[in-house]
């Protein structure tokens, strides 16, 4: 649903939130497992099995706090939850947690359908944006971060519930 505002407008995206599982969660299981069975070898193995055994779980921690910590910087793919988006920049509010992203001035920003990216000149992508309602909604988001003006008379988008 598209709302402008005296500064910018208010979207909010009717996507859903696609899942961040990514194996993390199996992983985190199949260490939980590892240090069950960490704690049986230490009570009925030999120390040197033990300890080996030890440093296995150990590497696995260390290997699943990496792969955790990757996955949190990559979350730049938003699909739902309300938007306000101002010249140069928008606010993400999603169940509470907020989300302030800038464009800069040498930012490319791009639609395609219902889907807006944000690059930078590098060419890394800096968020993508899914989830709106209608192609119309990502092309009012496009032109109010890149600088233009829309009043409430020019923004006469029609919007269909499914």
């Amino acid at each position: 649903m598209l709302q402008v505002t005296d500064n910018g407008a208010n979207i909010t995206l009717s996507g859903k939130a696609r899942g961040q599982g990514d194996g993390v969660f199996w992983f985190a299981v199949a260490l939980l497992a590892g240090a069950l069975g960490v704690a049986i070898a230490m009570s009925l193995l030999p120390e040197r099995l033990a300890i080996g055994a030890l440093a296995l779980l150990v590497i696995g921690s260390y290997m699943f706090n990496r792969l955790r910590n990757h996955q949190k910087d990559n979350q730049n793919h938003i699909t739902s939850g309300l938007l306000k988006v101002q010249s140069g920049h928008f606010v993400h509010n999603h169940f509470g947690k907020t989300q302030h992203i800038t464009v800069a001035s040498n930012d490319t920003i791009e639609v395609v359908g219902t889907v807006l990216t944000i690059t930078t000149v590098d060419g890394i992508t800096k968020c993508q944006v899914s989830g709106f309602d209608s192609p119309k909604e990502a092309q009012v988001m496009q032109a109010i971060l890149q600088g233009q003006k829309f009043g409430k008379r020019n923004a006469n988008i029609k919007m269909q519930s499914s």
